[in-house]
């Protein structure tokens, strides 16, 4: 679903919901890792209707004499029949945060990048039983990965996008 909005020419938006290029924010990013700032990058959905709206964020932070951060965000909808059971659901917020994360890493090979996974290990909430596989088939990147509480890319960023 989302290797589709991976090219140069894909509409993304900014954290303030103008419209940039992946081409530009590439730009910015690839400036922000040179100046030893971190990508963080996740995935979040929220049902909607008849669909699931999914939303990625790449966020830019930490650089030299950086204060705040920006961040770019895509969102896209899939029909909740194709999304038959949660696992499948979550399966695919971290698809769509590891193929962003793998293009980021091919057109920026330099940046430091962190994936961030909107799942957790209390046992209350829904996801914790995806915990070992998903983050497993996300540190197969080589990539740093991070799980709720600490996934503020996906839990905080993608989420306010997602709704």
């Amino acid at each position: 679903m989302m290797s589709a909005h991976l090219t140069e020419n894909s509409m993304w938006c900014t954290g303030s919901g103008d419209s940039i290029s992946l081409k530009e924010s590439m730009k910015i990013m690839s400036k922000h890792a040179q100046s030893g700032g971190k990508i963080f990058i996740g995935t979040d959905s929220c049902s909607s209707g008849d669909r699931f709206v999914f939303a990625t964020a790449i966020c830019v932070h930490g650089a030299n004499n950086q204060s705040g951060g920006k961040y770019f965000f895509k969102r896209g909808s899939v029909l909740n029949q194709k999304i038959p059971t949660l696992f499948h659901r979550i399966s695919q917020e971290v698809q769509n945060t590891i193929e962003t994360a793998l293009y980021v890493e091919s057109k920026i090979p330099n940046a430091e990048i962190e994936i961030h996974l909107d799942i957790g290990t209390n046992p209350i909430g829904k996801t914790w039983k995806f915990v070992d596989s998903l983050t497993g088939y996300a540190r197969s990147t080589g990539m740093p990965v991070k799980i709720k509480p600490y996934a503020w890319a996906s839990a905080s960023i993608a989420d306010k996008h997602s709704k």
